[in-house]
């Protein structure tokens, strides 16, 4: 119990400091979000009133501490680019769309990548482990969005399976959705499958060189029986690391992915957001990156306990 509240009270305080850093970076940087909204042709009193109206006079702390607040709450405040709007409305689809585009790639990759990752050390030097390792090297030499043209090309613009940048809503249809995010799931999954599968190959391999397999087996053990009651448990506990980062770099957002196959995901509201200097939008999708990072590193920790409890004195 101690182990976890410790690894919460963490998790909080990073939240917090990295919320609070980069509240004040959007604070400092040059960038008028007043003038961004009335444009060039504003006067001076027309700035000020509205720089006031915005809150943009306060002192900083008073702005961070009304921020955070609201951020608890799930009210992030208004767009600086579109007066009346809340960000919370701008964020609600691109937001679903990246978990949604995510949560698919991350099936592709635990279905394919662990069992591929098993088999291909438990057939060490044969045939299918060798196949296994040329395939993963070639994919992994080939970056995500360079395969994501490559999968536009084939997929949607020769064989029509798919209509490059015709996404569809979930809000019109969800598994219309689905079918189009099939494919930058794909662009997204296959490297890091190719990863996984070489990391998790080379963890099982390093276990069975261990002595207590070679006492396993003395005890008339079979090779499944090692395999899935003794070496897999200790070859996951470092691919669990991988996995996280791996999921929390899709979770953050596949921002190249999504501008090649043209996904209204935060990576394009992103990239507008910035241009637009809409610093309201842009530290609410800093503080979901933030967060997903945070939390996913807090659930391996508590994983990690699971797999060896010699962690819990660490």
């Amino acid at each position: 119990m101690k182990y976890f509240i410790k690894k919460l009270i963490t998790l909080i305080i990073t939240l917090l400091v990295i919320s609070f850093l980069s509240f004040a970076a959007f604070s400092v940087i040059p960038g008028d979000a007043a003038l961004s909204r009335l444009g060039k042709d504003a006067t001076k009193e027309q700035l000020l009133a509205l720089r006031e109206e915005m809150g943009l006079t306060d002192p900083l702390p008073e702005r961070y501490v009304r921020w955070l607040k609201g951020a608890v709450q799930g009210d992030f405040g208004e767009s600086y680019r579109y007066e009346g709007i809340t960000v919370q409305s701008l964020l609600e689809e691109p937001l679903f769309v990246t978990v949604l585009l995510s949560g698919i790639a991350l099936l592709m990759i635990l279905v394919f990548s662990i069992p591929l990752g098993i088999a291909s050390a438990r057939f060490s030097g044969k045939w299918l482990d060798v196949v296994t390792n040329q395939i993963s090297q070639i994919i992994m030499a080939v970056p995500p969005f360079f395969l994501g043209m490559i999968l536009t090309y084939v997929f949607g613009l020769t064989l029509h399976l798919f209509q490059p940048g015709k996404f569809i809503s979930p809000r019109e249809s969800f598994w219309k959705s689905v079918e189009y995010l099939i494919f930058p799931a794909v662009a997204i999954a296959l490297p890091k499958i190719a990863m996984v599968v070489k990391f998790l190959r080379n963890s099982v391999l390093a276990q069975l060189s261990q002595d207590y397999v070679r006492t396993a087996f003395s005890k008339g053990n079979t090779s499944s029986g090692v395999l899935y009651g003794h070496v897999l448990k200790n070859a996951m506990i470092p691919v669990v690391t991988f996995l996280a980062m791996v999921i929390a770099e899709i979770l953050a957002g596949s921002i190249v992915v999504e501008q090649v196959f043209s996904v209204p995901g935060i990576g394009r509201l992103l990239i507008s957001s910035i241009l637009n200097r809409d610093y309201p939008v842009v530290q609410a999708i800093v503080l979901y990156v933030t967060a997903v990072v945070v939390i996913i590193n807090f659930v391996v920790d508590i994983l990690y306990q699971l797999l060896d409890p010699r962690v819990r004195s660490v």
